[in-house]
């Protein structure tokens, strides 16, 4: 029944978001051209949604066939076991890492991309992905799980949804819909197919990348996970991938440890988040090369692998081990810390993956833990409720989505109660690391790039504009031997108070202002009465660093110099930033208002 239900909101959802988008054309276009708008908007979002959709299914399908290949190699190769485990896993691992170096050689990879290059893109006004890295990415991390490498495939999912629709926009040259919409309807597709939570994926496009909502990017964004959901669904099957069949009663008890577990899981999300970094950190430390790095994350994951082969891959099999009441408490304990550790050392180390599904078995595994500690030493709690909590509380912190994720459990569950207790526990958790650490694992990945997505799209677009594009010519440019009499005809006759000293290989040498040259004697050099440290801009400096030199800077127009060759660039007037400005501003607000 419930199901018949969410597919009447899918209808429900569409319907409004057409009609509020026709609303809005028909104030601005003719009836003609909002239909022909829609009918675009229609086309790009079904067609983002089923290349996706497509892509996604068979990057899963494969994962699983390799799976079942590293499952059946046991078997075959009895002599491959030792110490009640096996080596299967480290010699996959090690050719995993092998294939990583070719990938990097073949495409030019210097470093992955992710869903942080992603949020950045849909930031930006000339939000164009790489797409060459974008895919090459993608097949590293098919690779890496392929390997099995404790690492996640929704974060590349989602880069790859973003690749895509940058990709069709540049192939089919549709500048009716902007690059962010098309990022947008990538994302919610992965996001989308991979869970089989279209309202997930619609919601997680707008909370975790785009940031902004509008209409325009509304409906296509819902047309495309919807499409992707029917089509990974029609053609590959709808299995879920987290199966909870237990029904929560007795939610309102649970509340107070919900709240108290919630901070808990935030602890645990900003420490995984810390060691994903300090991993990274120590692996550019040490200055090997990447096969090196790989190799060696490889090597000490699959020896752990040995004892506890539980540590590798995405984990859904765990959480859902973990969600029937599976494992014992020391276990879980034992899961939890070698899984935050081994995703850390793999994603550090160059062992590409995404982070999503790692912290969700992270926070199940806490999750259980916490619940069978309390229930050892006395206290009732509802089953599988603190599993679920922690599911949803560890991921919404890493990824910043925490409504998002939220609905990832309703949409799995079909429970209002699991979802409500979800939500207790992640807007807590979310709450504290966007405290303490910060908004996402991903805005810190940025903001370690030196990109700070808390200023906004106007301050982001100021920082990539650079200031040659105000730059001026027009200004008056005198030798130091020139004389102040000539000088003063020079300003006069050009209408300014200002004017600049220039040697012969063009090198700025200072600034000289009129008020000061009529008190000086007519015969005088003009080198002598130059203020040599006025205030500059480098010639690579920003709109964003101009604006800001600008706002402590007293006269006319600021010299802009190159810093290499000492040479003088040209000059920006206060009013040359300014327009800069408004005009980033107005289209930022056409951006996120339209």
């Amino acid at each position: 029944m419930l199901s018949h239900w969410r597919h009447l909101i899918f209808i429900v959802i569409v319907n409004i978001a057409a009609a509020d988008i026709m609303k809005h054309g028909i104030q601005h276009y003719s009836f003609g051209q909002a239909s022909r708008f829609v009918f675009i908007t229609l086309i790009t979002g079904t067609g983002i949604g089923l290349s996706v959709s497509l892509v996604a299914s068979l990057f899963v399908a494969g994962l699983h066939v390799l799976a079942d290949q590293r499952h059946a190699m046991d078997g075959h190769f009895p002599l491959l076991q030792i110490a009640g485990g096996s080596l299967v896993p480290l010699i996959w691992l090690i050719g995993a890492a092998f294939l990583l170096w070719g990938v990097r050689r073949l495409f030019s990879i210097v470093r992955w991309h992710g869903p942080a290059d992603s949020i950045f893109a849909a930031h930006r006004l000339d939000n164009e992905i790489d797409v060459r890295a974008g895919i090459g990415s993608t097949i590293a991390a098919f690779i890496s799980m392929g390997g099995g490498a404790s690492v996640g495939q929704y974060g590349p999912l989602v880069h790859f949804g973003a690749t895509i629709g940058t990709y069709i926009r540049q192939a089919f040259g549709n500048k009716t819909i902007g690059t962010d919409v098309f990022i947008g309807c990538g994302v919610a597709a992965a996001i989308a197919a991979g869970f089989h939570a279209p309202i997930a994926g619609i919601v997680f496009a707008h909370e975790a990348v785009l940031r902004h909502f509008s209409f325009r990017a509304l409906t296509p964004i819902a047309i495309s996970s919807i499409t992707s959901v029917w089509f990974a669904t029609a053609i590959f099957g709808g299995e879920p991938l987290f199966a909870l069949d237990t029904v929560a009663t007795d939610l309102l008890p649970m509340v107070p440890i919900l709240l108290a577990s919630g901070l808990l899981f935030g602890v645990i999300a900003m420490l995984f988040m810390l060691a994903l970094f300090k991993s990274a950190t120590i692996a550019a430390k040490t200055g090997f090369p990447p096969l090196v790095l790989a190799l060696m994350a490889a090597v000490i994951c699959g020896v752990v692998a040995i004892f506890v082969p539980e540590i590798l891959g995405s984990g859904a099999v765990e959480i859902n081990i973990i969600f029937d009441g599976g494992y014992a408490l020391g276990f879980l304990f034992l899961l939890f810390a070698l899984k935050l550790l081994a995703t850390a050392l793999c994603i550090g180390f160059g062992l590409f993956g995404g982070v999503f599904s790692p912290a969700a078995m992270i926070g199940a595994a806490a999750g259980g833990f916490i619940g069978k500690f309390m229930a050892s030493v006395g206290f009732i709690t509802v089953p599988h409720l603190l599993p679920v909590a922690g599911f949803a509380a560890v991921t919404a912190a890493v990824v910043g989505a925490p409504i998002s994720v939220v609905l990832v459990v309703f949409e799995l569950t079909q429970s209002y109660e699991f979802a409500v207790a979800a939500m207790l526990a992640a807007v807590i958790a979310t709450f504290f690391t966007s405290l303490v650490f910060g908004h996402s694992f991903f805005d810190e990945q940025l903001l370690r790039r030196g990109i700070d997505l808390s200023r906004g799209r106007g301050d982001l677009e100021l920082q990539s504009q650079s200031i040659s594009h105000v730059v001026s010519d027009d200004f008056v440019a005198l030798g130091p031997d020139t004389k102040t009499k000539d000088a003063i005809n020079m300003l006069v006759n050009a209408k300014t108070s200002e004017g600049y000293c220039i040697g012969a290989d063009k090198k700025f040498i200072g600034k000289f202002a009129l008020p000061e040259l009529l008190s000086a004697s007519r015969q005088a050099a003009l080198k002598q009465h130059l203020v040599t440290d006025p205030v500059v801009l480098n010639h690579d400096a920003s709109v964003l660093q101009a604006m800001e030199v600008a706002s402590n800077f007293v006269g006319e127009t600021i010299p802009v110099i190159h810093h290499e060759n000492g040479q003088m660039v040209g000059v920006v007037s206060e009013a040359d930033i300014f327009d800069a400005y408004l005009a980033t501003h107005s289209r930022v607000h056409d951006l996120e208002h339209n």
